[in-house]
């Protein structure tokens, strides 16, 4: 049996407690099915089924209700232990997650303030602030709009910006305007934020909304849309940085220029001084990085578009 996951048991518990996969997910930020995978993959590891299952309803099995109070008191024990381990070292643990992009230069910047624990768990922005409310992380950089972080109790910093380019086939590598290009939606959960942002520039732009249901907003599957599409399609943040095969060619946005901004966010109630000082030194480095100017876009509701309007 390999390692059984903290985040796992985590998930048992949750659908444990719902005894609904769909309610379970949302709860957990996470799509539906990750969430039926991973739950298999637990009941593969552990050696017995969890849950007894069909298309209306979710029970636990005799293996489950017997397991469940010793998988809470486990949780119980590792958050201890991390909470112990931080006062044992004479610093707090700050516990940081992010989607995609992370400063280049966090770790020489924040190590003479704080410990940072960078979280394995890669997730959507609307899913890490999320995780920064609800006390699973401290600090999350991501996408976050004034609407969400007024909900959430959370407060943000600018911490760096990714300008947004296009991708196309074909040997033409110049400037596109955004009314010429595509934008993929994909209907999955996991990409809530990209399609809230994506929409918007839409409406500005003019620019084409394409629908798909394949997870193919980035990797291999964006770039078979690219193909058979017959316009440049807008790079979502995290494809920026994904190689592009040989048949495909990179192209600046321009009319508007599309920006993407990340923010530092934590709660509005944190007061550690070891969070606080993480946030300074990030955030201050970052400098004023806001698009500024009729060129430059920002979906309305982010609080670094300029001018706001």
């Amino acid at each position: 049996m390999r390692g059984v996951e903290l985040r796992q048991l985590r998930y048992f518990v949750a659908v444990a407690e719902e005894l609904n996969f769909g309610r379970a997910a949302a709860r957990l930020l996470i799509a539906g099915p990750s969430l039926s995978q991973q739950i298999k993959a637990l009941e593969r590891d552990l050696g017995v089924v969890l849950f007894d299952r069909d298309r209306r309803s979710v029970a636990l099995t005799a293996a489950g209700t017997a397991l469940l109070p010793h998988v809470r008191a486990l949780l119980d024990r590792a958050d201890d232990l991390r909470r112990r381990a931080g006062r044992l070292s004479g610093s707090e643990l700050v516990r940081l997650g992010y989607v995609t992009w992370l400063p280049p230069d966090l770790t020489a910047r924040t190590s003479a303030v704080a410990r940072v624990h960078i979280d394995a768990w890669v997730a959507p922005s609307h899913a890490q602030a999320a995780r920064v409310a609800d006390g699973s992380l401290d600090l999350a950089v991501c996408w976050v709009r004034d609407e969400e972080l007024e909900q959430l109790g959370l407060v943000a910093r600018l911490v760096g910006v990714n300008r947004l380019h296009a991708v196309s086939a074909g040997a033409g590598t110049g400037a596109v305007r955004a009314q010429d290009t595509a934008v993929l939606l994909d209907d999955d959960d996991s990409w809530a934020s990209w399609n809230a942002y994506a929409e918007e520039l839409v409406r500005d732009t003019g620019s084409r909304a394409e629908h798909i249901a394949d997870g193919g907003v980035m990797g291999a599957a964006f770039f078979d849309h690219v193909r058979r599409l017959d316009r440049p399609v807008v790079n979502s943040p995290k494809g920026q940085t994904i190689p592009l095969p040989p048949d495909l060619v990179q192209r600046p946005i321009v009319a508007p220029q599309v920006h993407w901004a990340w923010s530092l966010v934590r709660r509005a109630d944190e007061q550690r001084v070891e969070v606080l000082a993480v946030v300074d030194v990030l955030c201050e480095a970052a400098g004023d990085l806001g698009p500024h100017g009729p060129h430059a876009w920002l979906p309305v509701g982010d609080r670094y578009r300029f001018p706001q309007r």
